[in-house]
């Protein structure tokens, strides 16, 4: 029998199908003109990323002018250049608000991200799958401040990005 499950006693039952849970939900602010990946490829990056814990996620993606990216790196990490993404954690939500489960916004400069493809000869959609992966993952508390913890990082983003079908992007 075809998607039966054996219980305890050794006979046989038919499993329970799970409501499917909402997908992750991903809002897209451009306020930069040019190029950057549709909301759903976005959404499709970032859900690879937070794997089963995706369902009914909200995560918000803003893409910035270097200036603004500074003004933010300044502010939030005390460096005063732009960087290619930043991650800002949503704050938790009182038990009542708990169906919505927000994770945070990504803040991602455009500019600077096309600079490092470009230096690093990557393609840009490979690199802006990265980035996404990689902030998403900050969301979720990864972190590359000790050795131990990059390399955790390092290896949860190739096994990402291999899924989607990008190659690694710390192999020279």
């Amino acid at each position: 029998m075809r998607g039966a499950v054996r219980t305890h006693r050794g006979q046989r039952t038919q499993r329970t199908p799970r409501a499917a849970a909402a997908p992750l939900r991903l809002t897209l602010r451009r306020r930069v003109p040019g190029w950057s990946p549709g909301r759903q490829v976005l959404a499709r990056w970032a859900s690879a990323a937070l794997g089963r814990s995706a369902a009914g996620r909200e995560l918000g993606v803003c893409t910035v002018a270097a200036a603004e990216s500074a003004r933010l790196n300044a502010r939030f990490r005390g460096r005063g250049h732009a960087t290619n993404v930043l991650s800002f954690p949503a704050a938790p939500l009182p038990p009542p608000a708990a169906a919505r489960r927000p994770l945070g916004e990504l803040v991602i400069c455009p500019r600077v991200l096309r600079q490092e493809a470009r230096a690093q000869s990557l393609p840009l959609r490979a690199h802006w799958a990265h980035l996404v992966v990689h902030g998403t993952l900050h969301l979720l508390g990864y972190d590359h401040e000790r050795a131990a913890d990059a390399q955790r990082m390092e290896r949860r983003e190739i096994a990402v990005l291999r899924r989607l079908g990008f190659a690694n992007p710390y192999r020279s």
